[in-house]
């Protein structure tokens, strides 16, 4: 998988849509793709979080929160000032 670094912030969440992580994220579709949520090209995207995805795709909980971690720091090396986020 990837490294990472500890993330201080979250900026996405369990019951954030699938779909519109990816829209508003795309650089996030490798993270999905790497841990086997090919949910990205699919309709059901529309409809799933990502806690959806990861439990239909039979991850434990260490692999979803290992999920979030990498989506969570691919969006924050994004952000031009993530200092100014809370938590």
């Amino acid at each position: 998988m990837f490294i990472t670094m500890k993330k201080k912030y979250k900026y996405i969440n369990y019951k954030d849509n699938i779909a519109d992580v990816i829209s508003q994220y795309p650089e996030t579709v490798e993270v999905f793709l790497a841990f086997g949520l090919h949910c990205v090209g699919c309709f059901a995207n529309a409809f799933d979080t990502i806690e959806s995805g990861c439990v239909v795709h039979g991850m434990g909980k260490k692999e979803s929160e290992e999920l979030l971690d990498e989506v969570n720091y691919v969006v924050e090396q994004r952000l031009p000032d993530s200092k100014n986020v809370a938590v």
